[in-house]
């Protein structure tokens, strides 16, 4: 990966990270870049396509927590832990290329060199607050609360707004959205039928267009967060 096609606003960290760069690794469409419980020697930095992160609960059913593209760093979870292992699913949803990094060798970065350091700390503060507003919609605002929310948060991370609402630009099935709220497929089906009876959105296909947004906020309380932070990444 060329330095200069790293367009993050991470891009001082990312390029340091690309220094501990030791290979690059391409994964098809549908495969796994790890899964969870697998012993960890790696973080990732994705070069190019798309990843699903995702954990499977209890009863075996798969929880969708985020997507990740171009630049975004994913297993960062296994750093600074004794024999680590993947927390998470990586699946890639397109053709894909990642450059992996060594646990061991991004450590010593890390305690070498204080600017890296801080800027991941950041990074990672960041992803923390991130994902602890996700799994506060999925607790505190029940099935409802967390298809709402995850609709919210793909509109501030895939919206394309127009006069007519905004159109989510990534496909999304019925299963898809099923995943992200930790609800059964059935479940999400009833509730984008009111929501369409409503008025509220439409869908074409696979294509949601919100066409109240402000609806689905005042329904889960929203609190308007900045949308580097309220999204599905």
């Amino acid at each position: 990966m060329e330095q200069n096609q790293l367009d993050s606003p991470l891009s001082y960290e990312l390029n340091e990270l690309l220094k501990s760069a030791d290979r690059g690794i391409e994964v098809k469409k549908g495969a796994y870049l790890f899964q969870e419980g697998q012993p960890a020697a790696e973080i990732f930095i994705i070069s190019s396509g798309k990843f699903q992160i995702s954990k499977m609960n209890a009863e075996g059913r798969e929880l969708s927590l985020r997507l990740c593209k171009k630049n975004d760093i994913i297993g960062e979870l296994t750093l600074f832990t004794f024999q680590p292992k993947y927390l998470f699913n990586a699946l890639a949803l397109e053709d894909s290329t990642v450059a992996a990094i060594n646990i061991e060798a991004l450590e010593k970065a890390l305690f070498e060199n204080t600017q890296l350091a801080y800027e991941f700390m950041k990074w990672m503060n960041d992803h923390f607050r991130k994902t602890i507003t996700k799994f506060r919609d999925l607790v505190l605002h029940g099935r409802k609360g967390a298809l709402y929310s995850t609709l919210i948060r793909f509109s501030n991370s895939y919206g394309d707004k127009h006069d007519n609402g905004i159109t989510i630009t990534v496909p999304l099935t019925n299963q898809d959205l099923a995943n992200f709220t930790g609800t059964a497929r059935e479940s999400v089906s009833r509730m984008l039928s009111e929501l369409r009876k409503m008025k509220i959105i439409t869908i074409d296909r696979k294509t949601i267009i919100i066409h109240n947004l402000d609806y689905l906020k005042k329904e889960i309380d929203c609190e308007n967060c900045p949308a580097a932070l309220c999204n599905i990444e």
